[in-house]
């Protein structure tokens, strides 16, 4: 099987055995490991990621398998996770192309290729300053509260539509970046969310799945300024409600959430944050 977009296509000077042509792309290699690669690569004057499978080998299928979890084959997760979240609305990468073939689930072959997100920088990497002066006026105090409001609905989308990503931190999600601070602040903005290759698709999602993208997204901010205010903000967007509401009604989620994300960051620092006892939504 393969899906591919007509103007992609038309860059191949060969047009036959493209599924080959395409697992042997070249380009910066950004990771390379249990049988996946990904690249980013230039064709016909724009850029694009590819992430290429060639089978993780049953060592790891049974690996996964012995630890409960279900082994991820190939492209077609993040393929559907894509196609999902363009129904959802919610901002991604494009896709462009992809492709599998093959019967042996240790040698299953596939590919996913997008568009690159030029022009954008991580969540991590824009709140970075923060860390030293959390803002506190003006336009990129108003892009701080918007991009918290902007984050919560997007996990909200997910959440009530059956998808769980999994790698819930702020490197995931880009930030269109080249309009002006002030520009972004007050004439509207695109966050797209990336790294799809571990999202699960169901029905609904369990509070334990919500849990742990939220506590993941929690932990990733606990060093980067935000006040209480902040964290409030984020969760009545979440839920939905007031924060009388929230604060009374999910209050075993919310303390879920914490505990979660000060274990990791336990585990990560080997000490306490600071961020959580100020916040205080629970002793801990």
């Amino acid at each position: 099987m393969m899906v591919i977009d007509e103007a992609f296509k038309a860059g191949f000077n060969n047009q036959t055995n493209l599924f080959d042509q395409i697992m042997a792309l070249q380009g910066d290699v950004f990771r390379e490991m249990d049988g996946r690669r990904t690249l980013r690569f230039q064709h016909g004057g724009k850029s694009y990621f590819a992430k290429l499978h060639s089978g993780i080998g049953w060592k790891e299928i049974f690996k996964n398998l012995s630890q409960f979890k279900a082994p991820i084959w190939g492209a077609e997760n993040e393929w559907s996770a894509i196609q999902k979240l363009d129904q959802l609305k919610v901002d991604t990468m494009k896709l462009v192309a992809y492709g599998r073939r093959g019967f042996n689930p240790a040698k299953f072959q596939s590919f996913v290729i997008t568009e690159d997100l030029i022009d954008t920088t991580s969540l991590e990497d824009f709140c970075e300053p923060w860390k030293a002066q959390s803002p506190l006026s003006g336009d990129v105090l108003r892009l701080k509260r918007k991009l918290i409001t902007r984050v919560a609905w997007m996990g909200k989308t997910m959440h009530l539509n059956g998808v769980n990503h999994r790698d819930f931190y702020l490197v995931h999600f880009l930030l269109n970046t080249k309009p002006s601070v002030e520009q972004l602040a007050n004439s509207g903005f695109t966050v797209s969310i990336i790294d799809l290759h571990r999202v699960l698709i169901s029905g609904e999602t369990p509070d334990r799945w919500r849990v742990k993208d939220i506590g993941a997204m929690y932990f990733a901010s606990m060093d980067i300024g935000l006040t209480k205010r902040d964290v409030f903000r984020f969760m009545c967007a979440y839920r939905g409600k007031s924060l009388r509401e929230t604060l009374a009604e999910d209050a075993d989620f919310w303390q879920d959430v914490q505990y979660r994300a000060v274990k990791q960051y336990n585990k990560l620092f080997f000490k306490d944050p600071e961020f959580p006892k100020r916040v205080g939504l629970t002793k801990l």
